[in-house]
């Protein structure tokens, strides 16, 4: 079985991508944002390689997209772990798959931590996303779970409830001025099993009538006849953007191109905020 001897930097021409990738559809897809991450704080995980077709060549085993990203980014060398011996295509199958189910991302709560500390320290969003590569949205929403209620923390935490879920809802029980806990946490239970645009609504009403009971607006809302649906014909360049933007912001696709529409509505002066 072959092993890896050495973890050094090899030139990016002296890399080959072999035939046994096991990601082979959307190899491209979010690679904006790992260009951007290497370009402010470097390569943090090296590639896996072995022996190449050709001499003083190494064929990349694990690690295309970083192996890509360094290459549009221009970095000159690439950081790699070299096994001692060439492998036949089965095994660099073997080996591109486990490294690519085995790999997990850094913990939401942990994420959390990391943005909300770089958030106080440079006291922007923009700069957050800057130092790290972030998307926006998910930075915003990271910083703002240090301004939930110790109670709606407490839900986010047990993956009882959705962060934006929960930012919502405390906006919603917000409206007098101060925080009804109670309310909070009653409407951010309630708001997990509604859609986005549900959510929006259950917020615009608590917004116009703040003195009407809570349980009477979830009803009125999930009963109501006041939320439509529409059929929308997108290509398949928009439709893969659109599923990108609602896996970045933890949504359905519905509901983000609902937040989406609902944005070009008011940025066109269509919609109050």
């Amino acid at each position: 079985m072959a092993k890896i001897i050495d973890i050094k930097r090899i030139p990016v021409g002296d890399l080959e991508l072999g035939k046994g990738q096991s990601r082979t559809r959307d190899v491209g897809k979010g690679l904006d944002e790992l260009e951007d991450s290497i370009r402010k704080v470097g390569q943090l995980e090296p590639i896996v390689v072995c022996p190449g077709s050709k001499p003083g060549k190494h064929e990349i085993l694990t690690g295309q997209r970083r192996f890509l990203a360094c290459k549009a980014v221009g970095v000159p060398t690439i950081w790699a772990a070299v096994m001692d011996k060439r492998v036949d295509e089965t095994t660099a199958k073997i080996i591109s798959a486990t490294e690519n189910l085995v790999r997990r991302g850094l913990h939401r709560r942990d994420a959390i931590d990391v943005c909300t500390y770089l958030y106080k320290k440079y006291g922007s969003i923009q700069a957050v996303v800057e130092e790290t590569g972030l998307p926006y949205p998910k930075v915003s929403d990271y910083v703002k779970y240090d301004r939930l209620i110790p109670e709606l923390k407490d839900l986010v935490d047990k993956g009882e409830v959705d962060l934006k879920v929960a930012l919502r809802a405390q906006d919603a029980a917000s409206v007098s001025g101060r925080t009804v806990v109670s309310q909070a946490v009653y409407l951010a239970k309630e708001m997990q099993g509604m859609s986005g645009v549900q959510q929006a609504k259950v917020a615009e009403e608590m917004q116009k009538e703040p003195e009407k009971g809570v349980p009477d607006v979830i009803e009125a809302v999930k009963t109501g006849s006041q939320i439509f649906q529409i059929l929308v014909t997108l290509g398949p360049v928009e439709l893969q953007n659109l599923q990108t933007y609602a896996k970045e912001e933890g949504t359905t696709q519905d509901d983000a191109a609902a937040s989406l529409i609902r944005e070009g509505l008011v940025h066109h002066g269509y919609l109050e905020e």
